[in-house]
């Protein structure tokens, strides 16, 4: 316990320092987020905040280096810090989905290689290929749940939080510190990204920490429960970003769009301002959402096998209400 509180103070107090440096340092190196149509804000923010974030979780990555599997631990940073400079680029230059996307991959192979895989299927073909598509849709489904001041670094320290958690309920303090580390670096973001947010955290950030909380995802391990169930753990904590992500996706094909180079205004947290919300109040009740789906994520930790499947069941019930709800007024109008 007093890893943790030492490592979430210290990345928080790296965040809290670093990211009016890297709003600073944001104009300098022409990494600004312009108004548009598509964009929420009224004005031109600085977007470097992810830098913030990255170096607050990577020092507090190298005090645990020492008591960490080398191989895996160095693979998980070498990955996310890899995945964090396309972003960085992305933001400055701009890049194309099949660059990003070839960069995502190469960092859920180096996972895989040093033995961080989603182990559900037995069979090393199937465990690569689903290893490859959950990281590379949690870390696309961070970002794109980075469209309102506040949601993903909330988000995000809400399912690092859950993670640490559970992770000190099996024992697992090693990889419960990384949660911590970059629940302690979104907190400490949010003090200048929460409406209105004077930062963001771009997609250096956004990035970066889905890579990092897909490879906590894959590491988390209860071996008293089933693997189906054990799998399903992870799925309930990201429940957030998985939810919107399949949205956006969804509506854009249904629209004849292409999900991954069309932006727009059709997200979960949009659609809540559509029908009354304040941007506030949309990013607060999403954050609701992420806290409920942690407690059903810790249920399942808990629960028989039986309880298990009929939680996964009926959460997957729901997020399908969800959608079609969500494609329907008030939230959405043909107009859209």
């Amino acid at each position: 316990m007093t890893v943790y509180i030492l490592v979430f103070a210290g990345a928080l107090v790296l965040a809290i320092g670093g990211t009016p440096l890297a709003r600073c340092l944001a104009p300098r190196l022409g990494v600004i987020d312009q108004p548009s149509a598509r964009k929420v804000h009224q004005r031109p923010v600085p977007r470097l905040g992810g830098m913030a974030i990255y170096l607050a979780v990577l020092v507090a990555a190298v005090v645990l280096g020492r008591r960490y599997n080398f191989a895996q631990f160095g693979s998980i940073i070498v990955g996310a810090t890899g995945i964090s400079l396309l972003g960085l680029v992305d933001d400055r230059w701009g890049l194309s989905p099949l660059v990003k996307m070839l960069g995502q991959t190469l960092a859920a192979l180096l996972l895989y290689a040093t033995g961080i895989y989603v182990g559900l299927f037995r069979h090393p073909v199937l465990d690569l290929l689903i290893t490859v598509l959950w990281v590379g849709y949690i870390t696309n489904g961070i970002n794109l749940l980075d469209n309102m001041d506040g949601l993903a670094g909330g988000v995000s320290a809400i399912a690092a939080a859950y993670f640490a958690l559970m992770c000190a309920f099996s024992g697992q303090y090693l990889v419960g510190a990384l949660a911590v580390a970059v629940m302690g670096a979104c907190l400490g973001f949010l003090f200048y990204n929460l409406n209105p947010a004077s930062i963001f955290m771009g997609d250096s950030g956004a990035l970066f920490l889905g890579f990092v909380l897909a490879a906590i995802g894959i590491k988390l391990r209860f071996p008293d429960n089933v693997t189906f169930v054990t799998w399903m753990v992870p799925v309930l904590v990201m429940g957030v970003p998985i939810l919107d992500s399949a949205l956006v996706i969804v509506s854009r094909l249904r629209r004849r769009l292409n999900p991954f180079t069309t932006p727009g205004k059709d997200h979960v947290s949009h659609r809540l301002v559509a029908a009354g919300m304040t941007p506030r109040e949309a990013v607060l009740t999403l954050y609701v959402a992420a806290f409920i789906f942690g407690l059903l994520a810790l249920f399942v930790t808990r629960a028989s096998i039986m309880e298990g499947y009929i939680t996964g069941g009926l959460t997957a019930l729901a997020g399908l209400y969800g959608l079609w709800r969500l494609e329907h007024p008030p939230f959405w109008t043909p107009d859209h």
